[in-house]
């Protein structure tokens, strides 16, 4: 498999009844971050146990940082250059936070614990607390500070930043930019928080009943993509092919369009039909709204 980048994925899949992960392929460049989205049920948290080996998958291949993910007795090398964080935290309640980094110095064999520390004092994370006394914000900042312990090359986040404040939530960010600004490390966010992603992604998955409906780069989504607002008439006279998604109710139909600057530069005119009805608009589109009328125009 091509070890050029962090992560490489081909066709997988996984069947469970009444679910299927449907020949999912994509790729994680190195110094890169990838936003994942999707409404629950999608197939997010399927794929990232995939990733990670946690679940057998029934077709396709795996390669994390040129280590195969999937091949029996393989090596698993690859384990201790990926950090970890579900939306919940998985320590010991009754072990205080001091404790943690003696436990996880037997768990990785490049334990930082300077660097934990470091992160912890960061963070503000009382020493001497017991995890079952964190709040839910603390007890992810503790999770993201050991992923970021263990000279991980590779940051896989589901919800991660679930359950912290803005400012918070700010701070991590930025963190998950610095950890890929040497070109050498790559984080994979899955979030609901689509305005996080949207800040910080440079490419964005979109997946919907364990379909890939999108794959782009970050930029030219929000800049290429568009809504045109308009009634039934106007809306129909859109070129089918600009079209990725649709929305109708009784009072405007609109469409989620793939090349806006077709219309910034050609103008809504063509879509009037008399000068009695309201004109047109095109509105910008950000990425709640490319997931909202792609999924919406899926179901």
């Amino acid at each position: 498999m091509d070890t050029g980048n962090a992560v490489t994925i081909k066709n997988l899949t996984k069947r469970y009844d009444g679910f299927v992960l449907d020949h999912i392929s994509f790729e994680i460049p190195w110094g890169s971050i990838v936003g994942f989205i999707g409404e629950n049920g999608a197939g997010k948290s399927t794929t990232i146990k995939a990733m990670l080996g946690l679940i057998p998958v029934n077709e396709g291949e795996i390669d994390l940082a040129g280590h195969s993910v999937c091949v029996p007795g393989g090596d698993d090398k690859w384990r201790g250059q990926v950090g970890v964080v579900f939306d919940e935290c998985n320590f010991p309640a009754e072990l205080k936070v001091k404790d943690i980094g003696t436990s996880m110095r037997y768990v990785f064999r490049e334990w930082e614990q300077k660097v934990f520390e470091d992160y912890l004092c960061r963070f503000q994370i009382p020493l001497n607390k017991k995890i079952k006394e964190l709040s839910r914000g603390m007890k992810m900042k503790l999770a993201i500070a050991v992923a970021l312990s263990h000279h991980s090359r590779i940051l896989i986040l589901d919800e991660a930043t679930s359950g912290l404040d803005p400012i918070v939530r700010n701070e991590i960010l930025d963190i998950f930019q610095e950890f890929v600004e040497d070109g050498q490390h790559a984080v994979f966010l899955s979030s609901h928080i689509t305005s996080d992603i949207e800040k910080i992604a440079d490419y964005i998955i979109l997946i919907h009943k364990g379909r890939l409906l999108l794959h782009e780069n970050k930029d030219e989504l929000i800049y290429g993509y568009g809504i045109v607002r308009g009634t039934k008439e106007q809306i129909e006279r859109v070129p089918k092919e600009l079209i990725k998604g649709k929305w109708e109710n009784s009072f405007e139909t609109s469409v989620l369009v793939k090349d806006k600057g077709r219309f910034e530069r050609d103008g809504l005119e063509a879509l009037m039909s008399s000068a009695k009805e309201p004109k047109p608009v095109l509105d910008k589109a950000g990425i709640e709204d490319i997931l909202m009328y792609m999924v919406k125009t899926e179901v």
